[in-house]
């Protein structure tokens, strides 16, 4: 049932590619969205125009679009709480601002950069590093200090200028985590915030909760990094009379590296060989550009019951869930405080998991688009059966074409150590005769050629292992794959018998190197 008023938002910067713990955030607002009959909403928050990366937006949607949790409103999905671009926002900020210097809880600040610095700088040198606090303030270039004719006149002039928040002195901000419980900050602890930058932009703390207000949003669910600004969030709250209609507060806890030490990074994609992102993101250099999972070959439905239990555990023994599973089974109560380890090999089981319980048909339709230009066109029958005989030998959906690659190609490598092994000139009459008693198989399947087989290896006083070995690694170049029989059901006897000749020169070859 609907369920209008909860609302919930991902809101990411257009900075560069989205890290996959932002996929994880998402992927919990949408599941508790779905699960109580709310709304999911995508805000872009670039009003850091500095960090703004190009394509950056696009990028986020289309990662959203392909996990298959698309957002109910935002930017390109329509909405009636629109603009949600905050850089379409800046007279709704303007207004807010003006508010908060008329109540007192926000003031002009003059100070340059460059006096910042020096403040800084001097600090350095005693116990107290600088902060722009109660503390400080009252010293500083900026309209508390200042005589008000001076303030009007610095702004009649246009002087550059922040607006800070007034941190109220010696005061406990309680902050109602549904993760982590009651978090207590002292307000001495705290900096004045900016408020809005010199460019007239608002920082992220006043466009968040403005934009969190305006658009109705009733829980706030982001990662642990966000916690110590929700004491200035409550702050701003409590200055716009609104405390008592905050959201509700959830902190997702860390997503760690695969030793467990430390927050996962972007940089550990690269320098782990393991996907960080939802989807590739290309960038100016090498260095800048980055593989997602799903060029790695990952399912989206199984990259999402991965990060699902990065930080989430149902209480059960069960570990794959459909989408409609989790969003029937996922509980904030169930969300853990501590860093969830991001397991790559776990992260590879869950994908296999998913493509050995995919039906072939629908793995040859994800499979078609990718088939390589190289090969020659292959009906979808062929592909399906293909899919069928590879699903549980990959773990990746390009598994199939790399360890595939001899269904639509000669193959390339023979594995030459079992063949010195097996093969000897005196058994090609043997595999031609067999050849020719396979041709004669009615019906052409995969039961009666067996059957074929093994009447030929009791008649001729065969064993399978002088046989069977140099099959496959003439068929497919490897001991490892799918069944002998059921290749040659799926190629037929002119192609079998077309591999095996090729494979015979080779095998000769092996003999005498």
């Amino acid at each position: 049932m609907k369920n209008s008023s909860l609302r919930f938002r991902f809101a990411p910067s257009p900075t560069g590619a989205l890290h996959i713990g932002g996929i994880r955030t998402a992927l919990y607002n949408y599941l508790l969205a779905k699960k109580l009959g709310g709304t999911f909403i995508l805000r872009i928050e670039d009003t850091d125009q500095s960090r703004y990366v190009e394509g950056a937006e696009k990028y986020i949607i289309d990662s959203l679009k392909w996990c298959g949790i698309t957002p109910a409103e935002g930017p390109g999905f329509g909405g009636e709480f629109g603009p949600y671009r905050q850089s379409e926002r800046t007279a709704i900020y303007d207004e807010y601002i003006a508010k908060l210097i008329l109540s007192g809880h926000a003031y002009y600040a003059f100070d340059t950069s460059e006096e910042l610095e020096k403040y800084r700088t001097e600090a350095e040198n005693t116990s107290r590093p600088f902060k722009y606090d109660s503390f400080t303030r009252l010293q500083l270039n900026n309209s508390l200090a200042l005589p008000p004719e001076t303030v009007k006149e610095y702004l009649e002039k246009n002087m550059p200028y922040t607006v800070r928040l007034k941190v109220p002195e010696d005061e406990s901000i309680h902050v109602q985590d549904k993760i982590r419980g009651e978090v207590i900050f002292h307000s001495q602890e705290l900096d004045d915030k900016v408020l809005r930058k010199a460019d007239g932009l608002p920082t992220y703390h006043l466009a968040n909760v403005v934009d969190d207000h305006l658009m109705g949003i009733s829980h706030v669910i982001r990662g642990e990094e966000w916690l110590p600004s929700t004491a200035h969030h409550v702050l701003l709250y409590r200055a716009f009379g609104l405390e008592d209609n905050m959201p509700e507060f959830a902190h997702l806890p860390l997503i760690l590296k695969p030793t467990g030490n430390g927050k996962l990074s972007k940089r550990d994609g690269v320098k782990l060989g393991i996907p960080v992102f939802p989807i590739s993101w290309v960038g100016e250099s090498e260095e800048s550009s980055f593989t997602g999972f799903r060029e790695a070959g990952f399912l989206p439905e199984a990259m999402l019951n991965f990060l699902a239990f990065l930080g989430w555990n149902p209480g059960t023994e069960q570990e794959i869930f459909t989408i409609d599973q989790l969003v029937e089974a996922f509980d904030i109560a169930h969300i853990g405080k501590a860093g969830a380890r991001f397991d790559y090999e776990k992260a590879k089981w869950f994908n296999q998991q998913y493509i050995i319980h995919s039906s072939p048909e629908n793995l040859a339709n994800l499979l078609l688009p990718l088939l390589p230009e190289k090969y020659k066109p292959v009906s979808q029958d062929y592909l399906i059966s293909f899919c069928k005989l590879m699903q549980e030998r990959v773990v990746t959906i390009n598994d199939f074409f790399e360890n595939g690659y001899y269904f639509f190609e000669p193959v390339h490598t023979f594995d030459t150590k079992n063949i010195a092994k097996k093969w000897s000139p005196a058994l090609k009459q043997t595999i031609q005769n067999l050849i020719e008693k396979w041709s004669a198989c009615s019906p052409f399947n995969q039961e009666q050629i067996q059957l074929s087989f093994d009447t030929f290896m009791q008649d001729n006083q065969l064993k399978t292992g002088d046989i069977l070995p140099v099959f496959r690694i003439g068929l497919a170049g490897t001991m490892k794959g799918p069944a002998v029989f059921d290749l040659i059901e799926l190629w037929g006897m002119q192609e079998v018998s077309n591999r095996m000749n090729k494979a015979f020169d080779h095998f000769d070859k092996t003999l005498l190197s």
